[in-house]
């Protein structure tokens, strides 16, 4: 028997795991199982504070493993992990995006009672099962063991070192989502559609990757990175398989960017869901993604990058012209938003194509700027009703700032950010990307993004226009609900981010520069 034990440690050897470096992915982790348990033993009336306990008492538990984990550059989990400088930034900025987004998930004030998901998804919409549980004010609080399941994915998303964890993280971090996107209490049909959208969606887009990976394993007999890497630089393999393999992979990650033409589920998605759940994942899954994007396109397919960066150059060109112009036709707030967000995914686009650390610390600032905008945008979004709920029509926004100057003002500042207009965080933010992709070569790219920026600040400064300058339309009943402290907090978070960051962005810049470095 001793025989067989050992012969097994010999053909099977257990693995070496570094759990400090590992302690922020593996917290979040527990507490979303922890969070599981609540829902399954504890009485309902229990649950949502509760939840709120888990939730928030492990992030914070993960934001100090995370600063307590050092800074000692390496490769752990048996080669599937980075811990390097992007690695820990994006962590960071993933982990603190999600503490301010679930400060909004919390709201019960906006709708006395209630916050913004269906009391049971399962109960059939307008159904009476489903008003007997409105009545009752039925609370649906499995969001947040859902919300950090797919939370725990995004940290590792932009960490993976080979393409199995990559894939891994991929589906951790999508399949919660395509849950939550159908859980919104009003507009049940509109959910269910975006929920049903994303998922086939990202099923399709998951089959690209998969198959992608396993062409690259063909090519270079591995899927770790660093192997694909000396494999492509070597050259001794078939080119057929590589730039196939390359290809497919790019569409599985441009399509959680939401890069054209790659793009379609964003807008239907965006307007769908429950505002929280989009403001939470507009902000962490764009950064999860494109920590991914960047660290597999430097790192595996570096030497190669002749091949692939044609293609990068049309996609970003592409991105900001189709996230702009279908944004100047939208007459729905969110739809506005979410092709504003493809417009921003051509801008951060244009980073990636500058292939130098210059351009991984512009995409890191960018990120920071972009998430706490989007979040804090949302929010706005949350608190402008109409009788209906959420005032979603661009029309119902006439005359707000006469009415709540204080929102209309707020919502303003985030406009003018994803606008890039100076004394916010989007304009250096816009600046550091762009030097970064002039300084590269690609002039013309740039110029593409300076004209696109210089007209989508139409559709962000029409929108303050009609607030500020606009008279209501005779019988409006648009009112502006009072938020709960945890929604005031957040949006004075995202706030102060904007305001601090385009007013002093070297704070910003400096850390993202000391951050912009991978392990190979």
């Amino acid at each position: 028997m001793s025989t067989v034990l050992a012969a097994t440690d010999g053909l099977f050897p257990a693995p070496v795991l570094e759990y400090k470096e590992l302690a922020p992915v593996l917290i979040v982790l527990g507490a979303a199982t922890l969070g599981v348990l609540i829902e399954a033993f504890l009485p309902r009336t229990l649950r949502f504070r509760a939840q709120l306990v888990v939730t928030f008492g492990g992030l914070g538990l993960a934001l100090a493993a995370l600063f307590l984990a050092g800074e000692q550059n390496s490769i752990l989990a048996e080669g599937a992990i980075a811990w390097d400088g992007p690695a820990r930034f994006l962590q960071g900025l993933i982990l603190v995006l999600a503490v301010v987004a679930f400060l909004l998930f919390t709201d019960r004030k906006i709708d006395p009672g209630r916050d913004a998901f269906a009391p049971r998804v399962s109960a059939v919409p307008g159904s009476p099962e489903e008003q007997v549980l409105t009545q009752k004010l039925i609370q649906q609080t499995e969001v947040y063991p859902l919300a950090l399941f797919s939370l725990s994915g995004m940290l590792l998303f932009p960490a993976s070192n080979d393409l199995l964890m990559m894939f891994v993280a991929l589906e951790v971090l999508s399949l919660p989502l395509y849950l939550l996107a159908g859980m919104a209490r009003r507009r049940r049909l509109l959910s269910q559609e975006a929920a049903l959208k994303y998922f086939l969606l990202g099923a399709y887009s998951s089959a690209f990757f998969l198959f992608g990976a396993a062409l690259i394993y063909g090519y270079a007999n591995s899927l770790r990175f660093s192997v694909i890497a000396a494999a492509t630089a070597s050259g001794t393999s078939s080119e057929a398989l590589l730039l196939a393999g390359i290809g497919l992979i790019a569409v599985g990650l441009l399509f959680k960017i939401g890069a054209a033409p790659f793009h379609e589920w964003t807008p239907d998605v965006y307007q769908g869901a429950p505002t929280v759940v989009t403001a939470f994942m507009a902000a962490t899954t764009k950064v999860a993604a494109f920590g991914a994007l960047v660290r597999i396109f430097y790192v595996a397919f570096g030497p190669v990058r002749d091949q692939w960066l044609p293609l990068m150059w049309v996609i970003s060109a592409l991105t900001m012209v189709v996230g702009v112009l279908f944004a100047l036709t939208q007459q729905e707030i969110k739809r506005m938003l979410a092709y504003s967000s493809i417009a921003h995914a051509g801008f951060l686009l244009t980073g990636v194509v500058a292939l130098s650390p210059k351009g991984v610390s512009a995409i890191l600032f960018y990120l920071v700027t972009y998430g706490f905008a989007t979040i804090g945008a949302f929010g706005v979004v949350m608190l402008v009703r109409d009788g209906a709920g959420e005032a979603s029509h661009l029309s119902a926004w006439a005359g707000l700032g006469k009415r709540s100057p204080g929102v209309a003002a707020l919502f303003s500042l985030f406009l003018l950010a994803m606008a890039g207009i100076p004394l916010t965080s989007g304009f250096p933010a816009k600046f550091a990307v762009f030097s970064a992709a002039s300084a590269s070569g690609a002039s013309w790219l740039v110029l593409i993004g300076v004209l696109t920026s210089a007209v989508a600040g139409f559709f962000y400064v029409r929108v303050i226009v009609l607030m500020f300058f606009t008279d209501p339309q005779p019988g409006q009943t648009t009112t502006v609900a009072i938020p709960s402290l945890a929604t005031a907090l957040a949006l004075a978070v995202c706030a102060g981010v904007t305001v601090v960051l385009g007013v002093f962005p070297q704070i910003g810049l400096e850390v993202a520069d000391r951050a912009s470095l991978f392990v190979r």
